[in-house]
């Protein structure tokens, strides 16, 4: 019977042991609610006959046997729940068993372990030594049983029964990291780097295992997702000794260049890694892309031709990047103007005609709003990204804001003068004649009053 004696199921309920979840998800909860009921003696044996499924009667005794005798309480010792570490020794031998999901339904899986989770949270104190090692039992015997979407709900729950700040959070999160890996599930994860910064803000781990963990998810989604996997090469990055990562650096300036949609190269520079690495090759590349054109990238590659083979680069994804930068650049100088074709045109060392072409493109990606006029062979800029934001980009924000205020001021004064030239002037209030009182009336009613 389940434990929870208002409950008619015939074997462990997870509903009765854990609040179900629709999704494998990591919410920012510190524990899960348990509502298990029954004695530790009870709840021990309702494990230990959960683990002996499957055997014949006699194994199944001789199985269950050892755990009676440690839940027996001999002449002269104390009970059970006032004894700590008999309590400790007997699950200590239950999680030795684990060595599976076991054989019983998915409900039955997860009310298993959530009860074990339960006890083990209780009884293990969480920086010992013997407690990650009990907990790493525990974990290989979920990841390396057969592929059942329980996995990933067994593996949430213990994340979230776990303490925000404790440091085996990292090794069930690992858990889950691999497990969707390996089962090219990734899309079970539901990670977002500011969740994962927050959680390594939280966890007390060194910053060698921050490191690692963040390297661990570069690898994770460098394949299926690129551009999630370089959004952690970032932080991974950022996180390491300058002195001690140049080939770090160097990797994460070849994934810049290398993906189509990354077009922001300044943040590059703002990590000491990066510029540690300063004497190498690539970085004189990135240094174009920050803030070159088209015609020193040329230059660069004809004199760089190895590069490309190191670093797994592609020639020509990198001059259509270089482009649409010079695009980008040409823009952010003439906001609020029209741009020729003839003038873009020649930026990009296109033929005129191709000038649409590259416009729509670097549109795509956000850099730059506007509208082409087919008409005039014009291109009206409305809004463009700055490449890098330093001294020259604070300046000529500046004048712009000037420029708006003062036209705001403008803008308010002839308002004010239409209004007050429209507004008509106040005409003299007329005198009202009030009427006298009728002296009848007046009497009537201070009869009436009287009479009150």
């Amino acid at each position: 019977m389940c434990l929870n004696r208002k409950c008619s199921t015939r074997s462990l309920c997870r509903f009765c042991t854990t609040i179900p979840s629709q999704k494998p998800k990591m919410p920012d909860i510190d524990a899960v609610s348990i509502f298990a009921e029954g004695t530790f003696e009870e709840q021990i044996r309702e494990l230990v006959n959960y683990l002996a499924q499957g055997r014949s009667d006699e194994e199944k005794a001789t199985f269950i046997q050892p755990f009676e005798n440690d839940l027996t309480i001999s002449e002269g010792q104390p009970p059970l729940e006032e004894d700590e570490e008999r309590r400790r020794a007997v699950l200590e031998k239950v999680v030795a068993e684990v060595k599976g999901l076991g054989q019983g339904s998915e409900r039955e899986i997860e009310g298993f372990f959530n009860l074990l989770f339960a006890h083990f949270l209780t009884l293990f104190p969480l920086d010992s030594t013997s407690t990650r090692e009990h907990l790493n039992s525990i974990l290989q015997a979920i990841s390396s049983s057969e592929p059942s979407p329980v996995k990933y709900r067994l593996l949430t729950n213990l994340f979230n029964a776990l303490p925000r700040t404790s440091n085996l959070r990292l090794p069930v999160n690992q858990a889950l990291i691999q497990l969707a890996s390996a089962q090219d599930e990734l899309d079970q994860l539901q990670f977002s780097l500011p969740e994962v910064t927050k959680w390594l803000s939280e966890w007390e781990i060194s910053d060698e295992e921050k490191s690692l963990y963040l390297k661990s998810l570069v690898d994770t989604y460098a394949t299926s997702e690129p551009e999630v996997s370089y959004q952690y090469q970032l932080s991974y990055v950022r996180s390491l000794p300058a002195a001690s990562s140049q080939s770090d650096a160097l990797d994460l300036v070849a994934s810049a260049l290398r993906l189509p949609s990354v077009f922001d190269f300044d943040a590059l520079f703002r990590l000491d890694a990066v510029i540690a690495a300063k004497d190498s090759e690539l970085y004189s590349l990135l240094q174009i892309f920050l803030n070159d054109g088209l015609t020193e990238y040329k230059t660069w590659e004809g004199s760089h031709a190895g590069v490309f083979d190191q670093y797994n680069l592609d020639q020509a994804q990198l001059e259509r990047k270089i482009r649409l930068l010079s695009l980008t650049t040409l823009a952010h100088q003439n906001i609020g103007g029209d741009l020729l074709y003839s003038a873009i045109a020649e930026v990009l060392q296109v033929d005129p005609n191709e000038v649409e072409r590259w416009v729509i493109d670097v549109l795509r990606t956000g850099l730059i709003i506007g509208k082409l006029s087919q008409t005039n062979k014009t291109f009206h800029v409305i809004r463009a990204s700055a490449r890098a934001f330093e001294k020259a980009q604070w300046e000529a924000l500046e004048k712009r804001l000037v420029a708006w205020k003062t036209g705001l001021s403008s803008v308010r004064e002839v308002v004010a003068a239409t209004k007050k030239k429209n507004t008509p002037p106040p005409a003299a209030a007329a005198a009202v004649p009030v009427p006298a009182a009728d002296p009848a009336v007046v009497t009537q009613g201070a009869e009436a009053v009287a009479a009150a």
